[in-house]
Order: C-alpha cells, then sequence, then structure tokens
C-alpha cells in the first residue's frame, strides 16, 4: 500500500479538490480507480507517491485528513468508503 497525492486540472468553482486529493492505494491503477471512482470525470494533472507529508498545505490538508494507513480517500474527508471491498 502506497499514499498518493492527485492534484486536478483547475476547477472554476471553491472546492478542497483544487488543492488536491489523497488515497493510499494498492498500486498506481488501483489509486487512479479510486479516484475516478470518487471524483467522476476530473482531469487529473499530476500523481505522485508521497514519501512524506512535508509538501502538503498544512495548513488545511494536514489537520483535515482521514487515516493515511487505511486503503481509500483520505483527502479531502468525505469520500472514505469509496472502493471498499
Amino acid at each position: 500500500m502506497h499514499p498518493y497525492w492527485f492534484t486536478f486540472e483547475p476547477i472554476d468553482h471553491p472546492t478542497p479538490l483544487n488543492l488536491g486529493a489523497g488515497v493510499t492505494a494498492r498500486d498506481d491503477g488501483d489509486a487512479r480507480r479510486l479516484i475516478g471512482e470518487a471524483f467522476g470525470g476530473l482531469a487529473v494533472a499530476d500523481m505522485a507517491v508521497l514519501k512524506n507529508l512535508d509538501g502538503l498545505d498544512q495548513g488545511h490538508v494536514i489537520p483535515n485528513m482521514g487515516d493515511i494507513l487505511v486503503r481509500g480517500i483520505w483527502f479531502p474527508l468525505g469520500h472514505e468508503n469509496t472502493g471498499s471491498d
């Protein structure tokens, strides 16, 4: 399992997804599938495996994220059950 951080093409209304989305997944394909299932047709700009949390927004993402050790979406909150199997 690896934590991934996704950024999306700009969204023209206020949403936490303008910061990005975090997911823990088995591999790149699993991460993309979970993001697609949770956020539909949003255009992904970038995907990166997280080595640490230092690069994430310390004022918004860090205090508002779920459990990064469990498979699934951990930011933004509200999508934790995406991909439950």
